[in-house]
């Protein structure tokens, strides 16, 4: 079990980039502590989602009230990807505690891990930007393409955590095949 800690201490790279964005994250360090920073990590994630599905909702809102019905369906599908996404990080199994104790995690798969997690907290920057398009966009004819590409953004987001999914899914075929 040392060795695996070593690697993760020896793959800070990413790891220091996920870091840098989570307050009071303490990291994968200590054994007893994966499944609380996995949860941490997961919680802290779908909360920055959350927070741009709230605004897509008040846009949303703005919209009926303005009269723009045309848009509010359109609207609701970078809505719905976006809850699912928030959702399947909220109920995904806990935990690297359990899973990485069963296997060997090699250096680069650990890695990788940590630039998918990284990559959904990037994500949510990419989403705020694309609702601040569709904001500047209200009223305007650039209000479909908007919404299209927020749409698109939200699908990004369904789609990384199905990679990182993956790669998980992977190392534990693998690890069973050793």
């Amino acid at each position: 079990m040392s060795d695996l800690f070593d690697r993760v201490l020896s793959s800070q790279q990413g790891l220091e980039q996920l870091l840098a964005k989570i307050p009071g994250f303490k990291g994968y360090s200590e054994r007893k502590n994966r499944r609380a920073a996995d949860k941490l990590l997961r919680e802290t994630v779908a909360n920055r989602y959350e927070e741009q599905w709230q605004r897509i909702s008040a846009i949303q809102r703005d919209l009926i009230s303005e009269g723009g019905l045309l848009f509010v369906d359109d609207l609701e599908g970078a809505a719905v990807k976006l809850r699912q996404f928030i959702d399947r990080i909220r109920t995904a199994t806990y935990g690297y505690a359990g899973f990485f104790d069963a296997i060997k995690v090699k250096e680069e798969e650990l890695a990788a891990i940590y630039q998918y997690d990284l990559n959904l907290m990037t994500l949510a920057d990419d989403v705020a930007r694309a609702i601040d398009n569709v904001e500047a966009a209200l009223g305007t004819e650039g209000l479909k393409t908007a919404i299209r590409s927020l749409t698109k953004t939200a699908q990004d987001c369904v789609d990384a955590f199905e990679k990182r999914a993956d790669v998980i899914k992977e190392m534990s075929t693998e690890s069973k095949q050793q």
